[in-house]
């Protein structure tokens, strides 16, 4: 995806092939939805999209404890964002107003796979920052003054509830699991201007509506074990891997991601930034390292999901 913000480092650092010249800022690895699919590139299900799969082999390729979700859509959206500039100050509306505002609700979580020196990112407000001070500070164009910034280095992650406002600082390359969402309101945007030369478009009442705020200075994911972030709608685990590991726990299925070096799975070699998926009913999930280690991040869908 073509991005005013974007940069090349999906090409420079990760390999993938990107048409010449244009600032790309996402790639879109895992994803369903009515305008983009992932779609199985070999194999017995060479040619089937994610979303064939999920709708008419749900119990063979996610397992059979899935075949009651409620999601009409496989349920995870998973990208890699490269910021060469800092993002739009922007939220995601929580479950309980984006119908009512045309959107779709949207909780992710952020995997930082490479940050340059300095690097950081926006989330939440600064303590004490009231709604009257948010749209002073809105109407005087310093959103930056009463945001919360936090320095940030490869390796760390944070957890990004619909509602909390937030940015992706310049310099950050990015792992982003999120909700299969679209919706994105944008408040500020740093008076920047599009790949069109027009000033983007500002979503200001869509935003104040989905705004949490109370939401003030939260910190980076504190690991619980392997397990990073956690909640109903996705759990991301990051494994460090020395050794060979099965990826599958029980009949159910698992995607990953490479983060550092590269690995070997069912007789392919995958090396960093490249996702698969591991079919419920897969034969060999043994995961191993292409050298002396390597490291992944695994994502699951919990069972526990509302509509």
């Amino acid at each position: 995806m073509e991005r005013v913000w974007g940069g090349r480092r999906l090409e420079s650092v990760l390999g993938k092939t990107l048409p010449p010249g244009s600032p790309f800022g996402e790639s879109w690895e895992v994803v369903d939805r009515e305008d983009a699919q992932s779609v199985v590139h070999e194999g017995e299900w060479r040619g089937a999209t994610l979303h064939k799969l999920w709708t008419e082999h749900r119990a063979e390729i996610f397992g059979a404890a899935y075949a009651s979700h409620p999601a009409p859509r496989f349920p995870i959206l998973i990208k890699v964002l490269d910021a060469r500039e800092r993002l739009s100050v922007q939220v995601h509306p929580p479950a309980g107003i984006a119908p009512a505002l045309q959107g779709e609700p949207k909780t992710e979580m952020w995997y930082f796979l490479d940050c340059l020196p300095g690097a950081s990112i926006y989330a939440g407000l600064k303590r004490g920052v009231t709604r009257a001070d948010f749209e002073q500070a809105m109407q005087s164009g310093k959103v930056d003054e009463v945001v919360y910034r936090l320095p940030v280095q490869a390796g760390e992650s944070i957890f990004i509830p619909s509602g909390r406002v937030h940015a992706i600082g310049e310099g950050c390359l990015i792992v982003e699991v999120q909700q299969n969402s679209d919706t994105t309101y944008r408040v500020f945007d740093w008076n920047r201007t599009g790949l069109d030369g027009k000033p983007r478009a500002l979503h200001i009442a869509e935003s104040m509506s989905s705004i949490d705020f109370e939401d003030f200075e939260p910190g980076l994911d504190v690991p619980e074990g392997e397990l990073l972030s956690g909640c109903e709608h996705f759990a991301v685990e990051r494994w460090d891997l020395a050794a060979p590991r099965p990826v599958l726990d029980g009949e159910k299925f698992a995607i990953v991601g490479v983060v550092d070096g590269a690995v070997a799975c069912a007789g392919n070699v995958f090396e960093r930034g490249a996702f698969f998926l591991l079919p419920a009913t897969s034969r060999d999930s043994l995961l191993k390292p292409v050298g002396e280690s390597a490291a992944v991040v695994r994502i699951t869908l919990p069972l526990s999901k509302t509509p």
